[in-house]
């Protein structure tokens, strides 16, 4: 049975490039970055291009990156370096309700140590009113932190706006651009953020790797001591095969990013409509209008995702009911209940997303399956019959 992968917001699989680039670093060329011989600085150079690399996708300077091991390393580092750092200023901060947990959470922490946090809701279509933030801002706001684009739903959130309304303000902004980079552009200076967090295997890196854009001038404590790497702000030898494994997927991503955009577009627009065209009561979460590409979020009446789900992995379908973090837990997703959907309607979602591998003819299979698992469970279902 033919698998098709279309979980591509979990996960990505590492491509060749990527691979090939990062095997001498797993062999041969193993030396310890901070070393003085000529394995050490074989492995800085690759180090230091990797970093110019990764700079280049985000239009920053090589010196505001700093390597983590991912996503949440670098949102936590952020929003606890910054608040921590920054503490005399103020002790208010504003995210929002949608926030992957690695935000949620690092900002309970926060609440904990004192600080106030406040959380914007969204609009039914996910985004966020640039208007509700400007009225939540108060003389002691040091931060905010609002991601690029949603985890579940794929949305965008108009982060020049909100880029505006913090510089004038003197308020520095964080995004959580996991779900972002590398699909769609993410430059900094155009975006108006001062960090910002991303992940390699989400744009087809290897995981256990990331980095933190820090602007110049934004200052911030680190979280972990020790030997001073990555400029006092990350201690701990760096992973240079990692390292050098997201810095060859940024490359390929720039190169290829407005081509694959547009192609994922086209698959996403395909299947929104085969499915909706077919089956009642069912709709997409999220707008439309500002979606990632390869990003669908279904919403079905009458029918459990959970049931949806593995029957279309019974297909050789991969997908998933919200994000991989979230999948064990049996609560509706903090995200759909933020859209406004009952907890019933959120139980019916289905996240689809796409990536380099899938074609048209695997869109057309996964409707033809998604049309004939809700067609059945709805069978099955009283209230289905109703």
């Amino acid at each position: 049975m033919k698998r098709i992968y279309m979980d591509h917001s979990a996960t990505t699989p590492v491509a060749p490039e990527v691979l090939q680039a990062m095997l001498p670093y797993l062999s041969d060329k193993f030396g310890n970055a901070s070393s003085l011989h000529s394995f050490g600085r074989e492995a800085k150079e690759a180090l230091e291009e990797s970093r110019e690399k990764v700079a280049k996708l985000l239009g920053a300077s090589p010196e505001e990156i700093v390597f983590t091991s991912g996503g949440t390393e670098s949102d936590n580092l952020a929003l606890k370096g910054i608040a921590r750092r920054n503490k005399e200023k103020g002790k208010h901060i504003i995210t929002t309700s949608v926030e992957h947990p690695a935000i949620l959470e690092t900002c309970r922490k926060l609440e904990k140590e004192g600080f106030s946090v406040t959380y914007l809701p969204v609009t039914s279509e996910g985004l966020v009113d640039p208007a509700s933030l400007e009225a939540a801002i108060r003389p002691d706001t040091i931060l905010i932190s609002i991601m690029h684009a949603n985890n579940e739903i794929g949305t965008i959130q108009p982060l020049e706006e909100i880029g505006r309304l913090a510089a004038e303000r003197d308020i520095r902004l964080h995004t959580d651009a996991v779900q972002s980079v590398g699909k769609i552009p993410t430059n900094v200076n155009a975006l108006g953020v001062d960090s910002l967090s991303l992940s390699a295997h989400k744009l087809y890196g290897p995981k256990g790797v990331g980095a933190l854009y820090i602007r110049r001038g934004t200052k911030l404590e680190s979280m972990v001591q020790g030997g001073g790497h990555e400029r006092g702000l990350r201690s701990g030898t760096e992973n240079v095969a990692g390292i050098v494994g997201l810095a060859r997927a940024a490359q390929l991503c720039e190169e290829g990013m407005a081509a694959e955009g547009q192609r994922l577009t086209e698959l996403r627009d395909r299947l929104a409509g085969l499915v909706l065209e077919k089956v009642k009561d069912a709709w997409i979460n999220g707008t439309m209008k500002r979606r990632l590409p390869g990003s669908l979020n279904f919403g079905f009446s009458y029918v459990e995702g959970e049931s949806l789900l593995l029957f279309l992995d019974s297909k050789g379908i991969a997908l998933s009911t919200g994000s991989a973090c979230s999948s064990h837990k049996l609560e509706p997703s903090h995200v759909l209940l933020s859209l406004g959907l009952r907890p019933e309607e959120c139980h019916g979602s289905l996240r689809i997303t796409m990536g380099r591998s899938n074609t048209n003819e695997e869109v057309d299979y996964v409707a033809q399956c998604i049309v004939e698992a809700v067609e059945r469970f709805r069978g099955i279902s009283a209230l289905g019959r109703e």
